[in-house]
């Protein structure tokens, strides 16, 4: 038997006609470095900003994220995992989306309780209601949320794009390692000019 590796064949599909941009926990206690869960992510905000804008003129469909635990039954095996979750109540700052996004109350609100913003919520159905071909995938963290979103959203059949700079993570080799993964055998991982350009051009 060979030991010579065999290089897969990826694919590129770009953008469908009905793209949806995904948020992904772009909430407080992600993006402010005092919560244990939390990182410096100003430029990762800035991107998503600039996304949600451009959703908003255009009408397209924003949906944004946060996790929220309403009762101890809620993900005990993941809050048992990593115990800063616990953090995320109904009454929390930490839960509440970071203030610098340009929300306007047009854009759909999902509480997730695991990582995939799919898993155990409607957004699936939501997605294909509004005949949406293409999700966008952004937010936090790259090696978490965002990678479990992106893997859900192919396998709902959906076109997957993420464009680099609008995820983050607390660790940068994670950021990087899961972006190389994500890039083989999930999703488009291109750059937010290129983003922005293909959104220009639907």
């Amino acid at each position: 038997m060979s030991n010579r590796r065999t290089a897969l064949q990826k694919h590129s599909f770009g953008f469908g006609a009905r793209p949806a941009l995904v948020v992904v926990d772009v909430t407080h206690g992600f993006t402010d470095p005092s919560c244990p869960l939390g990182a410096n992510a100003d430029s990762v905000v800035a991107a998503n900003c600039e996304l949600i804008s451009a959703f908003q003129r255009r009408n397209w469909p924003v949906i944004v994220t946060t996790v929220v635990y309403r009762s101890e039954d809620e993900a005990r095996v993941f809050r048992r995992r990593l115990p800063a979750l616990n953090l995320l109540t109904p009454e929390s700052h930490w839960v509440q989306f970071d203030a610098r996004l340009p929300l306007d109350g047009t854009e759909l609100i999902i509480e997730k309780r695991h990582a995939s913003a799919f898993h155990g919520t409607d957004l699936g159905e939501e997605l294909r209601h509004r005949q949406v071909d293409t999700v966008i995938v952004t937010g936090l963290t790259t090696s978490g949320c965002v990678r479990a979103t992106a893997v859900d959203a192919l396998q709902e059949e959906f076109l997957v794009v993420i464009p680099e700079e609008a995820v983050g993570d607390r660790d940068p080799e994670a950021h990087r390692a899961n972006l190389y993964d994500l890039s083989a055998k999930y999703a488009d991982v291109i750059t937010l000019n290129d983003c922005m350009q293909a959104i220009d051009q639907i």
